[in-house]
């Protein structure tokens, strides 16, 4: 990663955007924000289409034929980064209460959010086994201690530990991978970079990346992976700044 050249990017874009036209910056906004739902949904195996995703959130009709369940996690889904944008607005930094927070906006109608779980479980194909008992609830509270301490990470490394720890310890019964992308998005926003969407389509390899933080310490991977969305993103908004 080169951090440098992505923080003189993230740097153009905010003395450049006020030259972005507003209707233009909201309609992309928008679209990130239905794209971000789409693909955090679907990559735990929500089967609604993109344009099934535009219908529902867009224009409120109710898809035929989809689980009660896959309606609720897509319009949860845009309530949490609702909330989360709302959170960055207030600038308040990350904490145990605005994950449970997430966490309970997620799984709403689903099951009773923001409630660690007392459980062992096995994540489908990994080799990492989660922390369970009172390993996982220890686990979980030094991760939020450390939230705090992580002075040597810059904003993207950051970004991508809060992730990747998070998911490795696993404390909720379900809805861990869309909490740990929000709060990656979280740590993100708060320090002026743009969101990022992890495609559907790219989940074998984000799925590896998280597997060698988990099972061998190594977030170079998954930091790679971060960088280049957030590159590509801060490409795509300076494209739009008008000279």
């Amino acid at each position: 990663m080169n951090y440098e050249r992505i923080l003189d990017k993230k740097n153009r874009y905010e003395a450049g955007k006020n030259k972005i036209d507003e209707v233009t910056l909201t309609s992309y906004d928008k679209d990130f924000e239905l794209t971000f739902t789409h693909n955090s949904t679907a990559i735990e195996g929500n089967t609604l289409t993109l344009m099934e995703t535009k219908v529902l959130l867009e224009d409120g009709i109710s898809i035929g034929g989809k689980e009660l369940r896959e309606i609720y996690e897509v319009v949860n889904h845009k309530k949490a980064y609702g909330y989360v944008k709302k959170c960055i607005e207030e600038i308040k930094l990350l904490d145990e209460t605005i994950v449970k927070d997430i966490h309970e906006i997620l799984t709403a109608g689903i099951i009773q959010g923001g409630i660690y779980r007392n459980q062992e479980v096995r994540i489908s194909g990994a080799g990492h086994v989660p922390p369970a008992g009172n390993d996982m609830y220890f686990q979980i509270k030094n991760f939020f201690t450390d939230l705090q301490y992580k002075q040597d990470m810059n904003p993207i490394e950051l970004a991508a530990w809060t992730h990747a720890e998070f998911v490795r310890i696993h404390p909720f019964i379900d809805g861990n991978g869309r909490t740990s992308r929000l709060i990656m998005n979280y740590q993100l926003m708060i320090h002026g970079f743009l969101p990022i969407s992890i495609a559907k389509e790219d989940r074998l390899n984000y799925y590896n990346a998280l597997e060698e933080y988990a099972v061998n310490g190594n977030l170079d991977l998954f930091v790679d992976l971060i960088a280049d969305l957030e590159e590509n993103q801060l490409d795509t908004y300076i494209k739009l700044i008008r000279e």
